[in-house]
Parts: C-alpha cells; sequence; structure tokens
C-alpha cells in the first residue's frame, strides 16, 4: 500500500490534485481519507460555541483516530471512517465505509502537521496557492455549500483562517517531498506527481488508465 499525504491551505486547490490522481490509476485503486473527517466530535458543547471554534489548528482533529484507521488500512483491515457536518460544526451519526486499496491518500490542510501521521507517509505533497486566490476559493466554496455569507467567510478568514495558515500550515511546507505551486492549475506538477504514483505501484508502468 502506497499512502500520499497532500497538504495545503484552505482553497488552494487540494480536491483538485486528488482528483487528477484518481483519475491516473485504474478504478476502484485508490482511498481518500479526508482531515475533515476526523474534527472532533463537539457534539456536547452548545452550537453556538460550536460555531466560533477554532477549527484550523491541529488541536481540533482527533489524530489519535486517523492514525489507528490508517494502520487497519496497511494491516488489511476495513474502516468505518467517520463523517462531519460543517453546518451543525459536530460529527454525523454515519461513517463511510472504507476498503483497503493500493494508494491511499491522506488529504487536509493540517496532514503535515502531525509527526506520526507524517512518518506513515510515503509520499508527502504541499499544495500551494497564492493567498487571493485561495480566499476568492474559500468564499465560493463557504457561501454555497456550507451556508455563509460572504462577510462570514472574510471575517473569518481575517480572524483564523489567515493566521493559522502563517502558523500552521505554510510552515509544514518544509515537510513535503514535492510542492505543487498555482495549485490545481499546474498541470505539469500534477503529471509528474501522477507518473511518480504509478512508478512506485506495482507493474507501475502497466496502470493507467485507457
Amino acid at each position: 500500500m502506497l499512502v500520499i499525504g497532500i497538504a495545503g491551505g484552505t482553497g488552494s486547490g487540494k480536491t483538485t490534485v486528488v482528483r487528477k490522481i484518481i483519475e491516473s490509476l485504474p478504478k476502484d485503486e485508490v482511498a481518500v481519507m479526508p482531515q475533515d473527517s476526523y474534527y472532533k466530535d463537539n457534539a456536547h458543547i452548545p452550537l453556538e460555541t460550536r460555531l466560533k471554534m477554532n477549527y484550523d489548528e491541529p488541536a481540533s482533529i482527533e489524530w489519535s483516530l486517523l492514525c489507528r484507521h490508517l494502520e487497519m488500512l496497511r494491516e488489511g483491515k476495513a474502516i468505518d471512517m467517520p463523517t462531519y457536518d460543517f453546518l451543525t460544526c459536530s460529527r454525523l451519526k454515519e461513517t463511510v465505509h472504507l476498503l483497503p486499496r493500493e494508494v491511499v491518500v491522506v488529504e487536509g490542510i493540517l496532514v503535515l502537521t502531525d509527526k506520526t501521521l507524517r512518518e506513515m507517509m510515503d509520499v508527502k505533497v504541499f499544495v500551494d496557492a497564492d493567498a487571493d486566490e485561495r480566499l476568492i476559493r474559500v468564499i465560493m466554496r463557504d457561501c454555497v455549500e456550507r451556508g455563509r455569507t460572504p462577510k462570514m467567510v472574510i471575517d473569518r478568514y481575517q480572524e483564523t483562517l489567515k493566521p493559522m495558515h502563517e502558523l500552521h500550515i505554510e510552515p509544514s511546507k518544509r515537510y513535503a517531498d514535492l510542492i505543487v505551486p498555482q495549485g490545481g492549475n499546474n498541470k505539469v506538477a500534477i503529471k509528474l506527481l501522477t507518473d511518480y504514483i504509478r512508478s512506485l505501484l506495482p507493474n507501475g508502468n502497466n496502470h493507467t488508465n485507457a
């Protein structure tokens, strides 16, 4: 099993890079573990308080569960991955049954900040993008998917996202084996990454999509 870690700031284009990796490999060969699924369960905290909590620092993630699940996949065992609701900032009852695959992608803004998780990765990637581009993507995403207004997103960016990016996410770039500048728009870097991943797999030269 090949474990790929993909980090980068909010709105940097990580999802695009993950999608390109999946598209470059045979069907059902990639399992994706989003960091967002492993936010700590704060259902016991009042909603008003939950909405104001900082979700962009390492302490917000249940790393022990994420690492345990990844280890189970490496041992050939299936897992029931948690799911998370960004509207209520709480973990859902539903889970996602995930089977072991040739490639497991662990994706999220903070995945390179945790030493234990980093040591489980075979390839570490940091997706980079300009701050203004990331902000535009975050506004578009959060207004459509998470029911927030542009003002709410900008306020959160200034109060939390930007300082947390500078404190935790940007410094984690130094752990990356590969940095993808220009985010998901960098076709050359993404092709180099996907070609490299294929080369690491058994009979890698034969692992291409028609």
